[in-house]
């Protein structure tokens, strides 16, 4: 006899990675915006509010450009050497920049953002700034202790240019320009980066410019280094920004004392006045807010930005000098920035008129369906909110995928909500808490996230634990109990051995009572599942039934010469001299062993007397030849059997062949 073994059984390890997804409030999303400029300076920059367009000057490149509303570059007009200061028409059909290089003021179309004309102001004038008074384009000129105001009279046919107009001093440098809706007949000019601050006003009306005020250190602050000045819109008040002190200092027009101020940080170096009066100041501050926000008269921010730092210095982006400017409605403010590395970006600011607020929102970590729960937070602003404000609610879920309104709360004193809702559905429920905003508030929302627990279902798979018969057809019947919506069932059958996948055998709705029947014919052990995924009131289930599957096997004796029924069995007579064939048919596996056992009958019991396993062919079968000299008379007998695990796998359950009787004579 020939004995083989098999090597031990390699198991398989399986793994499966799960990923977690984390779900939590997220800080609202704004609008601002910001968007890099092809320019490598910053000369000066307005907003032409019926083109929806922004103008922005490169003295550096010689250039204008003008960006939509969102900064995406619409348009360029090039051939500016050293462009600087602009003004836009009453009518804003035209742009007017003062082009030092070219000893001109040019006129830019503002809707095909193209050079319509130029206007010679005469070699050596070297035109800085422009503003419109008095009927007249009036600009600023001369450098070294020769800068003087010269106009520009476009009524005619032909302009009419005249220079010196000033006729009282004579500016160190080409003023700074400005002019107010609020005074038409008014100019205000300013010495650029003088110390200290040296400030001029002239009346226009006639044509000619009369001084009627003027200031060597105005309000005697001791500041210097004027970088822009704004006029306010009912032409009361001039405002500055200069290097020093750290604050936009405001003067009367009427003899440009002081009256009062608008307190910053570091580096005052830009202001634009909305029409509505409200002021955009701007300092160059690497640690600090870089642009302020202020209702007129009130020395405290309503809003405050501070740039992010897109270079690679330890400061952050800084604002360009003369670099703020609002549209006409006030519903947006620009800024031009610069980091390190001279790039510049156009940042956008909705609605900066208004305080910003922060909303939070808090709600248990867990809650059960159908169970009212809380949800809690704080409505917080640097201006007070008027009695009655209320945050909107909305909740978002299984059942109302694209959120659904739930109710209101009233904010608190301070600051504080509350609000109390039952979630209808189980699963991952996300409450939306929204503060539409005001006329002096911006508008913020939250959101907090709950997992609520879905009730309990029950979920029945029959015959587990059973064993059957190999090719045996076995129903196995799933049971699902009471569910909100979803009666889909699922059956998966997943038969013992890495060679036999798992697959689904049946899917559907159960019957009106409830179960979902398939039918299945067994070759080995099987574990079978029903799967509910659950509806968003019941939590999903899975139940298993796991069945044994026995082996067909088979077994026969030959080389007997006569068979007889003794002792309630039927035996096989050998003669001494012959040996025993005995065969074994068993279903067949990879590297399957078979125990083959034999007893005899000694002082009235069955006793083993061998015990060995044989492997099978690939076929399934084996012959044993039982050899030697056995005794006479004694009764005999042998089974063939599959041992779970013992046999060399485990994909059935162990099963017992028939017994095989005989005895040997002479």
């Amino acid at each position: 006899m020939r004995i083989r073994t098999l090597p031990a059984a390699t198991a398989l390890a399986v793994l499966f990675s799960s990923a977690a997804l984390a779900v939590g409030s997220a800080a609202p999303a704004l609008a601002d915006s910001s968007t890099l400029l092809p320019v490598k300076s910053t000369g000066d920059m307005l907003v032409d509010g019926v083109h929806q367009r922004v103008f922005i000057s490169d003295p550096t490149s010689g250039k204008v450009v003008a960006t939509n509303y969102a900064g995406t570059v619409v348009g360029t007009v090039d051939s500016l050497p050293g462009a600087k200061g602009l003004e836009l028409s009453a009518d804003s059909s035209t742009l007017y920049t003062a082009v030092p290089g070219a000893d001109a003021v040019v006129a830019i179309d503002t809707a095909t953002v193209t050079e319509a004309k130029r206007y010679a102001t005469g070699a050596g004038i070297d035109p800085e700034s422009v503003a419109f008074a008095g009927g007249k384009l009036w600009f600023s000129y001369g450098a070294s202790g020769n800068g003087n105001i010269g106009s520009i009279d476009l009524s005619g046919t032909d302009p009419v240019v005249a220079v010196g107009q000033d006729t009282s001093r004579t500016w160190y440098d080409a003023p700074i320009l400005d002019v107010s809706a609020g005074a038409p007949g008014t100019l205000v000019a300013g010495a650029p980066g003088q110390s200290p601050v040296e400030l001029a006003v002239y009346d226009v009306s006639s044509g000619t410019a009369s001084r009627t005020a003027y200031a060597f250190d105005p309000g005697s602050t001791g500041g210097g280094n004027l970088a822009d000045l704004a006029v306010t819109p009912d032409g009361k008040d001039v405002v500055t920004a200069s290097g020093a002190p750290y604050y936009q200092a405001v003067y009367k027009l009427s003899d440009l004392s002081a009256d009062g101020k608008y307190q910053t940080n570091t580096y005052p170096n830009a202001v634009d006045i909305a029409p509505n009066g409200t002021v955009a100041a701007g300092t160059f501050s690497w640690y600090d807010p870089d642009v302020h926000v202020f209702k007129p008269g009130v020395s405290t921010p309503v809003r405050q930005y501070d740039f992010p730092n897109t270079g690679t210095s330890s400061g952050s982006d800084t604002l360009a000098a003369r670099g703020l400017a609002w549209a006409p409605d006030a519903g947006k403010l620009f800024a031009v920035s610069s980091n390190d590395a001279g790039v510049y970006s156009l940042r956008v600011f909705d609605d900066p008129t208004k305080t910003a607020t922060t909303l939070t929102a808090s709600a248990p970590a867990t809650g059960t369906r159908g169970t009212a729960l809380t949800l809690t937070g704080k409505l917080t602003s640097s201006a007070p909110f008027p009695a009655g404000t209320m945050v909107s609610i909305t909740r978002t879920d299984d059942e109302s995928r694209n959120g659904k309104a739930v109710g209101t709360a009233t904010v608190g004193a301070d600051g504080s909500y509350s609000f109390t809702n039952t979630p209808p559905a189980g699963g991952k429920v996300t409450y939306g808490v929204s503060y539409a905003g005001d006329a002096d508030h911006v508008g913020s929302t939250a959101t907090a996230l709950v997992n609520v627990a879905r009730t309990a279902t029950a979920l029945t798979l029959t015959n587990n634990g059973k064993v059957y018969a190999y090719g045996s057809n076995v129903t196995f019947t799933a049971h699902l109990g009471t569910t909100y919506k979803n009666r889909a069932v699922e059956i998966w059958a997943d038969p013992y051995g890495s060679d036999k996948p798992n697959i689904r055998v049946k899917a559907g709705t159960v019957d009106s009572h409830g179960n979902l029947s398939v039918t299945l014919r067994l070759t080995r052990d099987t574990k079978v599942t029903a799967k509910f995924a659950g509806d968003t009131r019941y939590a999903p289930k899975t139940t298993t039934s796991t069945v044994g599957t026995k082996v067909s096997v088979s077994t026969s004796l030959s080389g007997y010469y006569t068979s007889k029924y003794a002792w309630s069995q039927t035996y096989r007579y050998f003669h001494q001299s012959k040996d025993p064939v005995f065969n074994t048919t068993m279903t067949a596996y990879p590297h399957r062993k078979y125990q083959l056992q034999v007893q005899a009958y000694v002082n009235g019991a069955w006793r083993t007397t061998d015990s060995e396993y044989f492997a099978l062919s690939s076929y399934g079968n084996d012959s044993v030849v039982l050899t030697g000299t056995p005794p006479k008379g004694v009764r005999f007998r042998i089974r063939s059997s599959y041992i779970d695990t013992s046999s060399g796998d485990n994909v059935n359950t162990t099963t017992y062949g028939s017994w095989k009787y005989f005895i040997f004579t002479s």
